[in-house]
């Protein structure tokens, strides 16, 4: 791969931004600096850290920014949830993004799979 734009993630990714601008478009004024704003932002932070880890030159320094990447996806995902509980939106109006979002995290946890210097499963917390 010669671009980060050649990942499924990218791709993926990108669908995701454009369906977060066109669901916030529909909120109120009054969200403008609140959920609209925090809800690009995380949507476009996501490529931004998939791109600066693509260009990373160690595979630690990739799996981490893919982790902060993936990180974003669940930022979005709430955020969305958010709408649907504050009666912005129905379920099914935001189920297309929640989808986008959970898609990307997968495809993003590949990534960090393969540049993980160790193996990135959570722990099971020891039990006493």
């Amino acid at each position: 791969m010669k671009s980060f734009t050649d990942l499924e993630a990218w791709r993926c990714g990108m669908n995701l931004v454009k369906e977060v601008y066109v669901l916030t478009k529909r909120l109120p004024k009054e969200e403008q600096y609140g959920l609209t704003s925090q809800l690009r932002r995380a949507a476009v932070s996501i490529l931004a850290n998939l791109a600066e880890g693509f260009n990373r030159s160690s595979d630690a320094d990739k799996a981490h920014k893919y982790v902060i990447a993936r990180g974003e996806c669940a930022e979005v995902e709430a955020l969305l949830l958010v709408t649907v509980e504050l009666e912005y939106f129905a379920t099914s109006a935001v189920q297309h993004a929640l989808e986008l979002s959970q898609q990307t995290g997968r495809l993003l946890w590949g990534l960090i799979r393969a540049y993980s210097p160790t193996d990135p499963r959570p722990r099971p917390i020891p039990r006493p």
